[in-house]
């Protein structure tokens, strides 16, 4: 792979753009002194013809090569290479960019656009564009997008983690749903609140249906809008937990029974979550049964304890 390398210094060398791939910057090296991509790495020293192949397999005398031709550091070459992804992870990269961004120089392809579950630019905070397609914005109107931009960006969070081999401390969509299914109190029937608007007719002829006691899931608590606007009876499950999970699992254990009933349910759904996440989880869960017990309210209602939103 390695002919007959040069010490001599490129006279100009244009540096890397921001999260610049390696394969992008060498081809525009390429451009800049007007020759083919393959002449260009036979020139430096390099005996391949395709950039991307380096972007995975830079050695040492391949990094050495290039750092004297172009004067940078080795370790600065190889943070524009694929080499931290994970090996299950290397089938999303693609060989250029995925995306656009309209405001950015032509010929530079981040290494960020070349994941499928990344749209926006972080240089210029511009949502990206595919490449040869239709604009995002011609399939969904920009209020629907924006509605989406939190969920995608959590997403994306997730997936970066997963591609660069972090996912261990994070639990499963699976755990996750059997947590929110799990149920925190006695099943019982809906109170007022959760009941819909009724004539006195209508509760007297709906009087089995509205006495029947229903499960009392954790997702209630995490989201409680559903109280007010989905069915009595009918709440669907959708996932949760994503921007503060410590914070959602310690309120649902603060409201639960206790010892004997549904915080034994809950600690039992959470025993296949990652060891960390948990003890975070049962660390915030004593203090804010610390702070209950301190302000005297009993057990009350969970929005009493102010819980705050973090990073894990």
């Amino acid at each position: 792979m390695i002919s007959a390398p040069s010490s001599t210094q490129l006279p100009v060398v244009p540096r890397p753009a921001r999260d610049e791939r390696l394969s992008s910057w060498l081809n525009r090296l390429a451009r800049f002194y007007a020759m083919p991509i393959d002449a260009f790495l036979e020139h430096c020293g390099l005996n391949c013809k395709d950039a991307t192949v380096l972007e995975w397999r830079l050695g040492e005398e391949e990094g050495a090569i290039l750092a004297s031709r172009t004067g940078l550091t080795i370790e600065a070459l190889r943070t524009m290479t694929f080499e931290e992804i994970a090996p299950h992870a290397r089938l999303t990269v693609a060989r250029g960019s995925r995306y656009v961004c309209r405001s950015c120089s032509s010929g530079i392809h981040r290494k960020r656009a070349a994941f499928p579950w990344n749209f926006w630019c972080r240089e210029h905070d511009l949502r990206l564009d595919a490449c040869g397609g239709r604009k995002l914005g011609e399939w969904l109107p920009e209020p629907a997008l924006a509605l989406l931009d939190f969920s995608a960006s959590d997403g994306a969070a997730r997936l970066t983690d997963w591609a660069h081999g972090r996912d261990d401390g994070v639990p499963s969509i699976p755990q996750r749903l059997d947590f929110l299914t799990t149920r925190h109190r006695r099943s019982s029937p809906p109170s007022l609140a959760e009941q819909p608007i009724l004539s006195l007719a209508a509760r007297r002829a709906n009087h089995d249906f509205l006495s029947r006691p229903i499960a009392r899931q954790a997702l209630l608590i995490i989201v409680p809008e559903y109280d007010r606007v989905a069915p009595v009876l009918a709440k669907p499950v959708r996932a949760a937990l994503s921007a503060d999970p410590v914070g959602y699992v310690a309120s649902v254990l603060l409201a639960s029974d206790g010892e004997e009933e549904g915080e034994q349910r809950l600690r039992q759904a959470l025993q296949g979550w990652p060891l960390a996440l948990r003890r975070r989880i049962y660390g915030r869960f004593q203090r804010l049964n610390g702070m209950r017990a301190q302000s005297g309210r009993g057990t009350g209602a969970v929005s009493e304890i102010p819980i705050h939103p973090v990073s894990y």
